[in-house]
């Protein structure tokens, strides 16, 4: 089995929010958000496997798709931050 293909979701752990909708749509850009994303909350090796998949897609509907997996992809439009500065 020295080529397993192995497509373990991370959706063994709860899904990382990842703001993305809003942002510019380039792939390359959307991939680095969503990597950065899995990297802050300790997932690197999850971010580098997204990256390698995104990568070998063969369309932008399926690195999409991709990177659905990875991540809760939500809107940039969330209040979060100014929630945050407005409490603290």
């Amino acid at each position: 089995m020295s080529n397993e293909n192995k497509h373990a979701k991370p959706a063994s752990r709860a899904p990382v929010d990842c703001p993305l909708i809003g942002e510019n749509g380039n792939i390359y850009n959307l991939v680095g958000i969503a990597s950065r994303t899995l990297k802050r909350n300790g997932l690197s090796d999850e971010a580098s496997e997204m990256m390698e998949k995104v990568f070998g897609s063969s369309s932008y509907e399926e690195a999409l798709g991709i990177i659905g997996e990875y991540v809760n992809i939500t809107s940039v439009d969330e209040p979060n931050e100014d929630m945050d500065l407005r409490m603290g």
